[in-house]
């Protein structure tokens, strides 16, 4: 069970990749034409779907994997704490680029949720590294 358990949470690792790329995906609308906004904002919020099914993924397997171990638990709480935070990130960039979809396709000004987008996501961008980091190196009781 630990095998199939650890291979899920590696997967999950994969799927939450979409904050390693975000940023710098939002950083291109501005280069874009119009229509271009639109889908890349429709793929940016399928993608950030996938980053969120990952995110529970990774709760899910990763609550039973600290049961089968021993750390501390100042760990556990920092992990937990950064993934609530991901998680509240990934939401929070979800407006910008549904607002940047609608006025894309209505000819409208993207540029102030195309910046608020950008900001989100450079956020989960730098707790997603903090994250890796701290899963490289638990702290053991």
């Amino acid at each position: 069970m630990n095998t199939v358990m650890l291979f899920l949470h590696v997967v999950g690792a994969v799927g939450m990749g979409i904050y390693a790329i975000l940023p710098f995906l939002v950083g291109k609308f501005k280069q874009l034409s119009t229509p271009a906004q639109e889908g890349l904002a429709s793929g940016l919020l399928t993608a950030g779907r996938v980053g969120q099914f990952s995110l529970v993924l990774q709760l899910l397997t990763g609550g039973y994997l600290i049961s089968q171990a021993d750390y501390k638990t100042a760990w556990m709480i920092v992990i937990i704490v950064l993934f609530v935070a991901i998680g509240a990130m990934a939401g929070m960039v979800q407006g910008p680029l549904k607002r940047i979809r609608a006025a894309a396709a209505g000819n409208q000004d993207i540029s102030g949720n195309v910046s608020k987008a950008r900001t989100f996501s450079a956020i989960a961008f730098i707790l997603f590294l903090v994250i890796i980091w701290l899963m490289q190196d638990p702290w053991y009781a």
